[in-house]
Order: C-alpha cells, then sequence, then structure tokens
C-alpha cells in the first residue's frame, strides 16, 4: 500500500466493482449493502444535529433500504434550509465519508484516527439509535470487525481498510442512481417523497437536477481524496 499507491487504488476500485457486478458475491454483497444504508441514514441524522435539529433514530430494511426519523423543527436555520440540507445529507453523507476515509488512509497517525472515529461512530449508533434487530447485528459485526484491525496495528491492513470502506462508500452514490433520479415511491402502501424531491420542494430546481448535482459532487469528491492520497 505505502509503496504502490497507485497501484493499490486502482486494485480496490476494481475489487469493489467486480464485488457489485459478479453474482457470486451475494454473501459480500448484502452485508454491504445494509452499511451503505447506514452511512445514508447517518448522513441524514447527523446532518440534522448539525443544523440545530434533532437525530431520533433510524431504521434499516432487509431489502436494504431504510430512513432515519429527526426533527429540524429546533434549527437556527430557516426550516426550508434546514430541511432541505437534512435531505441531501443522506445522499452526500456516504460520499463525504468515503472521502474523509481515503484521505485519511495516507498515513499512520490519520489512519489511526479515522478508524476509532469510525468505530466510535457505529457504537454510538449501536447505543442511541438503531433499535431494530437485523441492524444491530450487521453493525455490530462491522464495529467488531474494525476493532480487531484496528488492534492489530497492520499499517497495510488500516489502509486497505480504509481504502475499500472509502471507496465503497463514493461509490455507493452510483449504486443508489435509480433513487436519486426517482421522485417519489411507495412504502407500506404509502407514496414517500425521494431525498432529492425533498430537496427540490423547498429549494429551486428540480429533483433530477438535484440528482445530477449530487453525482458531480460524489465524483469531485472521490477525484479530489484519491489526489491527495496519491500526492508525494
Amino acid at each position: 500500500m505505502k509503496n504502490y499507491p497507485l497501484l493499490s487504488i486502482l486494485g480496490i476500485s476494481l475489487l469493489v466493482f467486480l464485488l457489485w457486478q459478479l453474482p457470486y458475491f451475494g454473501f459480500i454483497q448484502y452485508p454491504l449493502l445494509l452499511l451503505g444504508t447506514w452511512f445514508h441514514e447517518m448522513g441524514h441524522g447527523l446532518t440534522a444535529i448539525l443544523v440545530g435539529g434533532k437525530f431520533i433514530y433510524l431504521e434499516i430494511y432487509e431489502n436494504g433500504g431504510g430512513v432515519a426519523y429527526s426533527n429540524v423543527s429546533t434549527s437556527y436555520l430557516p426550516f426550508s434550509i434546514a430541511r432541505s440540507i437534512t435531505a441531501a445529507g443522506g445522499l452526500l453523507g456516504p460520499a463525504i465519508s468515503g472521502a474523509i476515509l481515503i484521505a485519511s488512509a495516507r498515513n499512520k497517525i490519520s489512519s489511526k484516527i479515522a478508524l476509532w472515529s469510525l468505530i466510535i461512530i457505529m457504537v454510538l449508533s449501536l447505543c442511541l439509535w438503531i433499535h431494530e434487530l437485523l441492524a444491530l447485528v450487521i453493525l455490530s459485526v462491522f464495529a467488531a470487525l474494525l476493532f480487531f484491525i484496528a488492534i492489530l496495528r497492520v499499517r497495510n491492513l488500516e489502509a486497505f481498510t480504509l481504502l475499500f470502506l472509502g471507496t465503497q462508500c463514493v461509490l455507493s452514490s452510483y449504486l443508489q442512481i435509480g433513487y436519486l433520479f426517482t421522485k417519489q415511491f411507495e412504502r407500506d402502501g404509502k407514496i414517500q417523497y425521494s431525498d432529492t424531491q425533498m430537496i427540490a420542494a423547498y429549494l429551486p430546481g428540480t429533483y433530477w437536477m438535484w440528482a445530477i448535482c449530487i453525482l458531480l459532487i460524489s465524483m469531485y469528491l472521490l477525484y479530489k481524496s484519491y489526489r491527495y492520497y496519491l500526492r508525494k
């Protein structure tokens, strides 16, 4: 990893791509899908906290979907702005988190900080915001694996883990591209608006325009994080 950073990036990107394209890796795809949902819903919830609102709890469903319940009526921002930012937080949360993880893999100290920070956030979410058994089990397994990797203190393993998770997070924006360009959908017999439509409901523009913006921002974050990691 340390001596061949470009090969590491290319290899991990290819690995992530193959994991999602080949049908033989369903046993890996499913937990990664739920992890991506966790990053997405945590993006909503933590953004709500950042704008002065409340993060109540999140749900992750067996089909890979999820929802984060929050309240931004106490926000220090106008309600429309707070609501749209919270909606965008779930879409950009994985890309921002992924970019931070990729960039942090560049040196030993930042790798340890990022790895332990991710573990702490996972544990907090398990204690405060997750109530369902499936999500509790899957996130507990991920937290335990990351803890094991952290205490091993193997530099290449830490870097690989951060690069893999970071790339997986950023590319999850493209795995949910159908959702990005969806105005509304049905859940439990009720019509629900997508996150991009929620943004469009409170800000100028259409849902597909905001979907394009989210994709472009995600691509830019991936490019900048890779460039930072490869910088001598």
